[in-house]
């Protein structure tokens, strides 16, 4: 299986009830300023236990051009001033287009999934900047060159998950460094899926477009803004949803008659999913019982289901009290 096919667009995984269908799917106004970024899917590849990589420097083994990723958070609810303390986590491919975590699959044959090379988590400064040392990503079969980041509030609220795109001329890092077979990199750009093609930029870059300098000698640093909608105080003591376990994107997505929902708990927890129409009308509840913590998969039959989108929701009840997200799946 492709990892395309794992690369559907989604809602994102934004930690909080879908309530306004009109906000599905919409992308920002290119024109408009001060405006939040554009979610995108956090892919088959997110960190799993990110508090565990609190990292600036993320290379680990891996070699290749030196590549420096500096990001700013900035708050559109602070008339888009920059947002010191928010967490920022990033996470991308290695020069051969594999990521750490995963692996022995179909969708990436080397068996990475014991090491966290190229994963990391910073906490913006009071400039709402965090910066991290690496190596230039490659591609991979589907996907333009791209990292992957997920913004929090220290309380454990997502702000925003996206994707980081990468300039594609013939004169660009991309092109440069995917040709220097001196540092390892041997995929050159023969095959190369290019961001208007790519399923998750297609449909445009405005917002997630990086800046990049330098030069392979020299090493390449990633300049790139991020744009939440986040409290202007900072602060919340109470428990939130995304604090207690994580829903991530169904898929396949758009599915058939059948699709899976990565589930990953912090504690054991009660398990129950509900699938809905945009109305908020109920038209599917399963019990699934007591799950484990950790990254659970829950198998979702839809033979029935007309074709269309729905809302599926993942309510858990831990020792903490009970919790509930949702998101978005569409049926062929």
């Amino acid at each position: 299986m492709e990892r395309l096919d794992f690369l559907k667009k989604g809602i994102g995984f934004m930690g909080m009830a879908l309530i306004a269908p009109s906000l599905i799917g919409k992308k920002e106004d290119a024109s408009a300023t001060c405006t939040v970024s554009n979610t995108e899917t956090a892919g088959p590849f997110p960190t799993i236990t990110p508090a565990s990589l609190l990292t600036a420097n993320i290379v680990s083994d891996r070699t290749g051009v030196a590549f420096t990723i500096n990001i700013v958070v900035k708050n559109v609810n602070d008339s888009c001033n920059v947002f010191q303390g928010a967490i920022v986590d990033i996470w991308h491919c290695d020069k051969d287009g594999n990521y750490s975590e995963y692996g022995g699959t179909p969708m990436q044959a080397i068996d990475y999934t014991a090491v966290h090379f190229l994963r990391g988590r910073q906490m913006t400064d009071a400039s709402g900047k965090v910066s991290f040392t690496s190596i230039f990503p490659a591609w991979y079969q589907g996907r333009a060159t791209h990292i992957h980041v997920h913004v929090y509030t220290t309380s454990g609220t997502s702000l925003l998950i996206t994707q980081i795109a990468f300039p594609e001329s013939s004169t660009s890092a991309v092109a440069t460094v995917n040709a220097a077979t001196s540092y390892g990199y041997t995929k050159g750009m023969s095959g190369y899926t290019y961001n208007t093609s790519d399923n998750v930029f297609s449909d445009g870059t405005s917002n997630e477009m990086s800046t990049i300098s330098g030069s392979l000698g020299a090493g390449y640093t990633l300049d790139w803004e991020a744009y939440v909608s986040a409290p202007v105080t900072t602060g919340i003591n109470t428990l939130t949803a995304e604090s207690q376990f994580q829903v991530r994107q169904n898929y396949p997505n758009p599915c058939t008659d059948s699709t899976k929902i990565p589930v990953v708990l912090r504690e054991p927890a009660d398990v129950k999913v509900t699938l809905s129409n945009l109305d908020g009308k109920e038209l599917k509840s399963l019990t699934i019982g007591n799950l484990g913590s950790g990254e659970q998969i829950i198998d979702v039959d839809l033979s029935g289901f007309a074709s269309g989108r729905y809302i599926y929701s993942v309510k858990i009840s831990n020792s903490n009290g009970t919790f509930k997200q949702s998101k978005l799946l569409i049926k062929n």
